[in-house]
């Protein structure tokens, strides 16, 4: 191997050395890919496993015999007696506090607290918690929902996060502070959390809807198991954290164990945990509105309604209010998060005139209760219009814009199609199965080593197992085609971001914005562009993706240092050498790091995109949503793309492992950075 090329200010011999030579283990990869295509050449079409239309795999008919027999035994098997128990629990609970502030609560022709006791209460929690301005914040959002025609689903849907994210904190605190005080605990744990964590949102509700049936009670249970592993994996990092130094002082003083967790330990990690809070609300209201698959109440519905019939205008104000919604809770938990450190730094408001505020507006909001309970208007919003109107104004913007900008989609799809994908899918998917399975597994093993060889090759197996061999390779095609042109994306914007602050200053808003849409909402202006076709899903992927890798991409070469820098300018190297030669090569820990969760992103998104024409495993999952008969197909679908992820985890993980120990190794749990 030749040494690596090193750039030095003339004869500095204290200049840092900046390595310009690609990561060595790419080129044995690349020769693996050579040797691949040669084999394909000769032997394409052959053994690629396909599963011709609706057919089944003895594999997929023993899984659904499981379920029929599941349901069979619903009054006798003590799993689903149990179960039951709980979603009958879930949906009396659900019930109760839509009776309180979303549905009429009969006798009542309304709810108990109508909306203007209910958005009152809420401004006064955003100010007692957070401050005057997320109060704003809060007042306008809840105006929005009312003002817009979707109070009662924006009430709903409000109602599933809640109770979801409650629950998340009963279990998940407890479990995080195990994970955070035991070694022993914490090797059990984490392994569970990355396997929730690269599992794909909609694969929830497979097993779910089995054990738990459709309705509130689906979509609280699948919500819950999506949302809790950030809270546990933050809050868990959040205490070991903690100074070893306060730990030595508290065990000098002879506090016992429990001592120094409730009076250390969370009191120093209670930001940190809070961070985690703002991570599960977040996946909980993402989580929560792809519920609507499994007839879970919300804003999801009105969604789902404009993408099954390709109506924009009718997606369009539901979506904008999720939006608003998870703008509003992100917000919210952040600034709360944050108010110890502003007033500790006398910040916010005079301690007097914060409680004159507090209690003012705390008899306002009883107040607001009481005519929300005694006046009809203040109990149920009026119907203005006003959304349908935006939505029968947004359908003629849309065509307008989509037919003026239809030949450069078109232009972009068919370039990235016929260029990219096309030649992509039929060197994997066309491989035979072997063939594949040994180039994906030498791959495997050339970048990660034997810890990225083992979990490859069982993940493989498992995906042959199951009967969806060539239906995942497109899905494996798609995937990487998204996530290359996602690290394109990243590298570009990122690096702006960081060589100038102007940029950053524009593009990082807009960046956490786009962390707090959730999945489902992306498909709306995507299919919108280029209609329901493969490409559309990738598009959305890149979209619901980008956000964490560009800022990933950007901290990495921000991150290099100023001296070798400098360094580097005073060679007379020119902007581009200086990112090719020096900061890309030195951010190399953080580009992998990037590729790992766009890799996670965009295959979080299979599924969700199998309803826009994506096809492959996530068409098959939904199919198995909506069809009983599909059920084992469906779970089939949903496996093989869990072990997907996991492989690609897995490799990628490897790689970011083998970056220089100078660059940033962080975990990023969903889509907080």
């Amino acid at each position: 191997m030749s040494a690596p090329t090193v750039i030095r200010q003339g004869r500095a011999a204290d200049a840092p050395p900046v390595l310009a030579e690609p990561t060595p283990r790419w080129k044995p990869a690349l020769a693996v890919v050579a040797v691949w295509f040669l084999v394909w050449w000769f032997t394409k079409g052959t053994d690629t496993l396909v599963l011709a239309g609706r057919d089944q795999t003895p594999v997929m008919k023993t899984m659904a015999a499981f379920r029929d027999e599941m349901i069979a035994g619903r009054s006798t098997n003590p799993v689903m007696v149990v179960t039951g128990a709980i979603a009958d629990a879930l949906r009396g609970l659900v019930a109760w506090l839509q009776r309180l502030i979303s549905i009429p609560a009969d006798p009542r022709p309304v709810p108990i607290i109508g909306w203007l006791g209910v958005t009152a209460i809420a401004t006064w929690i955003s100010y007692a918690v957070a401050n005057w301005r997320i109060a704003l914040l809060t007042l306008g959002t809840f105006l929005s929902f009312g003002v817009f025609g979707y109070w009662s689903d924006s009430m709903d849907l409000l109602i599933v996060v809640l109770v979801a994210v409650t629950i998340s904190v009963l279990i998940g605190l407890p479990l995080g502070i195990l994970a955070g005080t035991s070694k022993r605990a914490n090797s059990i744990i984490e392994p569970i959390l990355d396997f929730l964590q690269t599992m794909p949102t909609f694969v929830y509700l497979l097993p779910i809807v089995l054990f738990f049936g459709i309705g509130a009670s689906s979509a609280v249970v699948s919500t819950l198991a999506y949302a809790v592993p950030p809270l546990i994996r933050i809050s868990a990092h959040g205490i070991r954290t903690v100074n070893p130094a306060m730990i030595e002082v508290t065990n000098s003083l002879g506090q016992t164990s429990w001592q120094r967790l409730l009076k250390v330990q969370l009191p120093l990690a209670k930001r940190t945990i809070i961070v985690g809070l703002n991570q599960t609300t977040l996946a909980a209201l993402s989580m929560a509105t792809i519920a609507s698959f499994v007839d879970g109440p919300g804003l999801g519905r009105p969604v789902l309604d404009g993408l099954r019939i390709n109506d924009v205008g009718k997606g369009l104000v539901p979506g904008l209010l999720i939006v608003a919604m998870a703008i509003m809770l992100d917000r919210l938990t952040t600034a709360a998060s944050e108010r110890s450190d502003v007033i500790a730094r006398g910040g916010g408001l005079p301690n007097a005139l914060h409680k004159r505020i507090l209690i003012g507006g705390g008899v306002l909001a009883v107040v607001a209760v009481f005519v929300s309970r005694q006046q009809f208007w203040a109990a149920e919003f009026p119907d203005l219009g006003i959304g349908r109107a935006i939505a029968r104004s947004a359908d003629g913007i849309v065509d307008s814009i989509v037919s003026t900008i239809s030949p450069v989609t078109e232009g972009i799809k068919n370039v990235i199609t016929y260029g990219l994908l096309n030649p992509m899918q039929a060197f994997i998917a066309e491989s035979p199965w072997w063939l594949a399975a040994l180039g994906i597994s030498a791959i495997g093993f050339v970048i990660g080593g034997l810890r990225g060889l083992i979990p490859t090759v069982v993940a493989l197996a498992g995906i042959w197992y199951f009967g969806l061999w060539h239906s995942a390779m497109i899905t494996l095609v798609m995937t990487l085609v998204a996530t290359l042109l996602c690290m394109v994306l990243a590298v570009v914007i990122g690096v702006a971001m960081a060589r100038r602050k102007s940029v950053d200053t524009l593009v990082r808003p807009l960046l956490d914005a786009g962390q707090t849409i959730p999945a489902f909402v992306y498909l709306i202006p995507c299919l919108a562009l280029f209609g329901p076709t493969r490409f559309t899903g990738i598009v959305a992927s890149i979209a619901y993706a980008a956000p964490a890798a560009i800022k990933l991409v950007a901290d990495g070469v921000r991150g290099v240092s100023p001296t070798t820098m400098e360094a580097v300018r005073s060679t007379g190297a020119s902007t581009m050498q200086q990112i090719r030669k020096v900061q890309l090569p030195m951010a190399k820990a953080s580009l992998v790091l990037a590729t790992n969760q766009g890799l996670l992103f965009v295959l979080a998104m299979a599924v969700i995109s199998g309803m826009v024409g994506a096809g492959a495993l996530g068409y098959d999952v939904v199919l198995g949503s909506f069809r009983s008969e599909e059920w084992g197909k469906g779970a089939a679908a949903g496996l093989s793309i869990v072990l997907l992820g996991i492989m690609l985890d897995r490799i990628a993980r490897r790689a970011a492992e083998a970056a220089p120990a100078g660059s940033q190794r962080r975990r990023f749990s969903n889509r907080g950075i």
